[in-house]
């Protein structure tokens, strides 16, 4: 049995998911990241298996996401990136916000998220050492060579949206990838976020041999949508590394 709560956390409509009567206890704590164009309702599936496995999930909207959306569609088209980038900067005040409240186990917080919740997650996972493991979804890390081709800025703002991006992209952190837990999850037919770029990661890391705790899986003929069998990797992965 779980309980699911929309409350404010740091500012920010969040989904709030826990095994029932635990919601005040010290848990092994997973913040998910949705995707864009989506919400946190919309992704509630990974709360709900998460807390299942008996792990606090907070899943928040993005900025233009879900409660936080002002019914602009097209203008939120044009701002992918930076909606990518304020969710890792938000991760900072969600996370104290948990501690305050003494919510989160020690050394027992982790990060996940699919497709622009997936690259939130790298991207956090690359600015902040305290995270004990990460899952991401058909995402890319690769934030300043996508950005040329997934939801590409005009061309007067490109160099601006690239030189935001420079020091959240994780081809420079790549150390910071390798000395935690690592979940990729890719569909090989992804429409969106081509599957490459989790096999340019992969590649990347065992190079280097920085693949130790690197965990890749691939489903064939999918495109870009979360499986049953994603979820599931997903819940096996936290119930054993977090």
């Amino acid at each position: 049995m779980i309980e699911i709560y929309t409350e404010q956390l740091a500012g920010i409509e969040v989904l709030h998911a826990a095994p029932t009567g635990q919601k005040q206890n010290v848990l092994p704590t997973v913040l998910f990241y949705h995707g864009f164009t989506s919400s946190k309702l919309v992704y509630s599936y990974f709360a709900v298996a998460l807390a299942q496995a008996g792990m606090r999930v907070v899943m928040p909207d993005a900025q233009g996401h879900g409660a936080r959306f002002n019914g602009d569609d097209e203008s939120r088209l044009r701002q992918f990136w930076p909606i990518l980038k304020s969710n890792i900067d938000e991760f900072s005040q969600l996370r104290q916000a948990l501690a305050d409240r003494n919510l989160i186990e020690e050394g027992r917080l982790a990060v996940g998220g699919a497709s622009m919740g997936g690259m939130t997650a790298l991207g956090i996972m690359a600015r902040h050492p305290e995270v004990s493991c990460v899952a991401c979804l058909m995402g890319s890390g690769y934030f300043a060579t996508l950005a040329r081709t997934l939801f590409p800025p005009q061309e007067q703002q490109l160099n601006e949206t690239l030189a935001m991006l420079a020091e959240y992209d994780v081809s420079k952190r790549l150390t910071r990838l390798a000395d935690r837990p690592l979940l990729l999850w890719h569909g090989e037919e992804d429409d969106v976020v081509p599957a490459m770029e989790t096999w340019r990661l992969q590649q990347a890391l065992m190079q280097q041999g920085l693949d130790k705790h690197l965990t890749c899986l691939w489903e064939a003929g999918v495109k870009h949508r979360i499986t049953p069998g994603a979820l599931d990797a997903t819940a096996r992965f936290f119930t054993q590394h977090l």
